[in-house]
């Protein structure tokens, strides 16, 4: 076989080491956090039976594309999708299960915000399907929660917190921490209290400001005090990792700790760079269709996507990525699980094995380590990965 016939043939089948799933994306809120930089709006009236209609006909046309490809997992995210009615996520499940055949342990997760979680509706939730809830706690004291503009208090989040685990087995939260005026100590007490109300799973975030949000424009103006320099934002990153792995939530990645068996099927298709559809304003794809691999991305405004889809197709753009834009796709996305990746799948996307001597001299500094069939970061490299990635990648 000539060698670009065989590399067609391998990059048609990549997708496959990291599993096929669907991200929905419900781009409305209660209110705006000032740190958010997601696609998600604040509307008064919202036409629900008319965003499943149009969640139902990208799923049609999408199932149409991919037939037969076993599903492992679905994530409704957003803005807030815990605001959907039931009966749009038991539509959209229903549908899907028309569709696709699904893996034994298929997981179905829906993205929660405290000040909407009715037990109710979460009853109805986990009768549509959803078998995983991924609440936005965020911080677990009040004065830290409404200077980052979120509309709960503390107790209606370990509320809420309640009313997820007696319904689902698998629950799941964040917290943001190098918050303002935040000290080392109050983040570990903060973090110790979360590990003993934790199930299973723990997604921990360093604050971050982004450019075009509200604590974005606040930072550049200097109105943003009393964020933590850059050693103590280093020292609660190397706390978290300590305390969550003798409380036994092993850090699977750069952001995220479970027990064993508890990590996120869905994300791990994206860090294992599977392929995956994406749905709904904003929503991002990668998508194999002939052998090729495709971005996909939908229009972010909603009206407009609603719009377009009705039209008969929700994509903005879906555009041909190389495999050199796939290898690098998959380096950044699988360095980041400390699983690390297999250098050989790099080298069959990018027709080219990593620079050796790049790759010796991050080892000779501690920053990754190889096995027999893969590469990984060590601890101390996750604290300077993009780092290592501009390293490999140059």
């Amino acid at each position: 076989m000539r060698f670009a016939s065989w590399l067609r043939v391998v990059l048609a089948e990549d997708w496959q080491q990291g599993g096929f799933a669907i991200y929905l994306h419900w781009p409305f809120c209660q209110a705006k956090c000032p740190y958010c930089d997601f696609n998600s709006h604040v509307a008064r009236e919202i036409d629900q039976s008319r965003w499943l209609r149009a969640y139902l006909s990208e799923i049609d046309r999408y199932a149409a594309l991919t037939p037969g490809r076993v599903l492992t997992s679905v994530f409704f995210g957003g803005g807030t999708p815990s605001l959907m009615n039931p009966d749009v996520v038991h539509g959209v499940l229903d549908r899907i299960r028309q569709h696709w055949p699904r893996a034994n342990d298929m997981e179905v997760t829906l993205e929660a915000n405290p000040g909407s979680v009715e037990a109710g509706r979460f009853k109805a939730y986990a009768e549509a399907g959803v078998n995983r809830i991924s609440m936005g706690i965020q911080a677990l004291n009040d004065t830290d929660l409404q200077r980052l503009g979120r509309i709960h208090s503390t107790a209606e989040a370990m509320a809420a917190f309640d009313v997820a685990r007696r319904q689902f087995d698998r629950v799941s939260f964040d917290l943001i921490y190098a918050r303002q005026d935040q000290t080392l100590d109050a983040w570990k007490t903060e973090l110790k209290q979360a590990l003993g109300m934790a199930i299973d799973h723990l997604s921990l975030y360093q604050l971050t400001i982004e450019d075009g949000t509200a604590f974005g424009d606040r930072y550049a103006r200097g109105k943003l005090r009393g964020l933590p320099p850059d050693d103590l934002s280093a020292d609660m990153y190397q706390a978290t990792q300590d305390i969550c792995e003798d409380a036994g939530f092993v850090t699977y990645e750069v952001s995220n700790h479970a027990r064993a068996g508890a990590e996120s099927r869905h994300n791990r298709v994206y860090w294992r760079y599977g392929d995956y559809i994406g749905i709904g304003p904003g929503a991002h794809g990668r998508l194999t269709l002939k052998g090729q691999r495709h971005a996909t991305e939908a229009w972010s405004n909603p009206g407009k996507w609603l719009e377009v889809v009705e039209r008969g197709l929700g994509e903005k753009e879906r555009t041909v990525l190389s495999g050199e834009d796939q290898a690098s796709e998959f380096l950044m996305m699988g360095l980041r699980l400390a699983e690390g990746i297999d250098p050989g799948r790099y080298q069959s996307l990018a027709g080219r094995a990593l620079p050796p001597d790049r790759v010796a001299q991050l080892i000779d500094l501690g920053m990754i380590e190889t096995g027999p069939d893969n590469l990984r970061v060590t601890r101390q490299g996750r604290m300077v990965l993009n780092a290592i990635l501009a390293e490999l990648l140059a």
